[in-house]
């Protein structure tokens, strides 16, 4: 079995603890602001960190280019890469030589790496006790399978249509978690073409052979 069951087990994101009370905009107006951001964030570097149930963080660095392009490439801790091209999203493990692939629209990022989404069709914002932070959680109801995803958002000046992705907490079908906080976000910054692209460790051990 893959360590993506590892990865998909994270603990909560701690802000969400810190996020349940009363929005000042309505939702519409909220969910409106939101698809605004998903839409102007052309591109986007990050740091983030991920928490296991134990309370291990994993950190690594993640690079976002719209539409469905995203790389999580993990630290020394784990040597995992994730990896969405537009169409599909690969977990490669290099420690064990797996790969594992699935439709980017199957999966709760689908939310966040597909800008044109109608998020008033799919998306409830969360009540907070910040008027300044945003949370909205995108599920599709006719497809419990893909999952669910909570996003968490700061109003900040000089961001993408004034909003900053600080990180998400994701739900797949089978009641998996994972929990991502992003910091350093740098939006708008030149991403290279091959940032999307990954070895395949099954060529080499078959070259073993």
């Amino acid at each position: 079995m893959l360590r993506f069951a590892f990865l998909l087990a994270a603990a909560p994101l701690a802000l969400t603890a810190s996020i349940p009370a009363t929005a000042q905009q309505s939702p519409a107006d909220d969910i409106n602001a939101i698809s605004a951001h998903l839409r102007a964030m052309t591109t986007m570097t990050a740091s983030f960190t991920q928490t296991d149930r134990s309370g291990q963080l994993l950190p690594g660095k993640l690079t976002l280019k719209q539409p469905g392009r995203i790389r999580f490439q993990y630290g020394k801790e784990a040597n995992l890469l994730i990896v969405g091209d537009g169409k599909a999203l690969t977990m490669i493990d290099y420690d064990v030589n797996q790969v594992q692939r699935w439709p980017i629209r199957n999966s709760p990022l689908g939310a966040l790496l597909n800008p044109e989404r109608d998020l008033s069709k799919y998306g409830k914002i969360i009540p907070t006790r910040n008027p300044d932070v945003l949370s909205v959680e995108v599920r599709d109801p006719k497809r419990p399978e893909y999952g669910v995803i909570t996003m968490v958002f700061t109003k900040i000046a000089g961001a993408p249509a004034g909003l900053r992705l600080d990180g998400w907490v994701s739900l797949d079908s089978k009641n998996n978690r994972t929990s991502i906080r992003l910091s350093d976000q740098k939006f708008g910054v030149p991403v290279a073409k091959n940032a999307f692209k990954w070895s395949d460790p099954r060529r080499k051990r078959r070259g073993r052979r």
